[in-house]
């Protein structure tokens, strides 16, 4: 089975793709969507990451990342003193889940949101229609637009 390629949020001034350049593995815990936690169950190690900066200006996508371990109790939910508890979890019936993120790249340049709206070949986007949804599936023709995209100049 060939890899598949999703788009994870993340804001910049809580973990931002230098963070995860710097770290190289990192676990994407904290995410209390379901349909996001959902798609995160769906990741396959080696499946495609478009690493995006949201709540930023300007929000965009600012790198590349590989999924590097498919989906586990996301540890942080048994945390009682932890931004991200979760009370109805426990360690036998988890709630929520995460993945192992890798380094991969670092884009030439940031692609915004804006930028991206503009691009035809994007027009169906998830990202456009689910603009809260921090974990959701690109096509692979989205995903090798993007990558084109920020090797070029504007």
């Amino acid at each position: 089975m060939s890899a598949r390629q999703w788009l994870m949020k993340s804001e910049p001034d809580v973990f931002s793709i230098d963070d995860l350049e710097r770290v190289r593995v990192s676990g994407w815990d904290g995410v209390r969507n379901y349909q996001a936690r959902n798609f995160m169950r769906a990741m396959r190690a080696g499946d495609e990451v478009l690493f995006y900066h949201s709540n930023a200006a300007p929000s965009g996508v600012a790198g590349l990342a590989v999924v590097a371990r498919e989906a586990y109790p996301d540890p942080t939910q048994f945390d009682p003193k932890g931004g991200h508890y979760e009370p109805r979890a426990t360690r036998a019936a988890p709630v929520w889940d995460q993945v192992d993120v890798r380094f991969e790249a670092k884009l030439p340049r940031l692609l915004s949101l804006d930028e991206l709206r503009g691009v035809p070949a994007l027009a169906g986007m998830a990202l456009f229609a689910r603009s809260r949804l921090s974990v959701q599936p690109v096509t692979p023709a989205q995903y090798r637009t993007i990558v084109a995209l920020a090797g070029r100049g504007r």
